[in-house]
């Protein structure tokens, strides 16, 4: 938008060339935007004359806009190639370089795995056990000490977590794995943090209250 005010030279310009003469040519000898032209001829209350919209340069502002009629194709018209685009159809050695169904391509195809491969995350060992594409990853893959516990033991209550007895992640055993409240577990993670004289005492006590319980059952 031009920001000087418009001159009494370019608005009796304006009256005069507007009713024939197509509205960017003015735009361009008064140097400025046509939507600009446009407005000002709209306030002025000017319009287009008869002649100007029965000539060509008006085509695109007729309603009965008819100028592409003998370049569209008719009603009925079949195109030349109906019938030929059959799956797997490619004209000289394109075949050649089409994906096949199902075939993978990209960064998806260089990081696909089948389902059974197996991969360590975070120290954890996981198994691919589907192949649901567009979802997390946890959809797809499955810690193996989980498998194995659900396998032989059950589902793993939501309150509860696997761990592993010796703090091995790679010793996948049965034996090496123990199920713990979570609660259990976060007071373990948090004990952990602290210094190692104090540990010890906290793990003292928590002996002597098991012992406790078990001496009044």
């Amino acid at each position: 938008m031009n920001g000087h005010p418009w001159t009494a030279a370019e608005i009796e310009l304006v009256r005069e060339l507007y009713p024939d003469t197509l509205t960017s040519k003015i735009a361009k000898r008064i140097k400025r935007p046509t939507h600009s032209v446009y407005n000002k001829a709209f306030k002025l209350g000017l319009k287009k004359s008869a002649a100007f919209m029965a000539g060509p340069e008006a085509r695109r502002l007729r309603a009965d806009n008819s100028g592409g009629i003998p370049f569209r194709y008719p009603k009925g018209h079949v195109p030349l190639n109906k019938g030929l685009r059959r799956p797997g159809w490619g004209p000289g050695r394109m075949k050649e370089t089409q994906f096949k169904k199902g075939r993978r391509s990209g960064q998806s195809a260089r990081n696909w795995m089948p389902i059974g491969a197996e991969r360590l995350i975070d120290g954890y060992r996981y198994r691919k056990v589907s192949d649901v594409p567009n979802v997390a990853y946890t959809v797809n893959w499955k810690p193996v000490h989980v498998l194995l516990w659900v396998k032989r033991r059950g589902k793993i209550p939501r309150s509860h977590a696997l761990v592993f007895r010796n703090g091995d992640r790679a010793d996948i055993r049965l034996g090496n794995l123990k199920l713990v409240h979570r609660s259990e577990l976060m007071r373990q993670n948090s004990i952990h943090r602290l210094p190692k004289a104090l540990k010890k005492v906290i793990h003292l006590r928590a002996a002597l209250v098991r012992r406790i319980r078990r001496l009044s059952a």
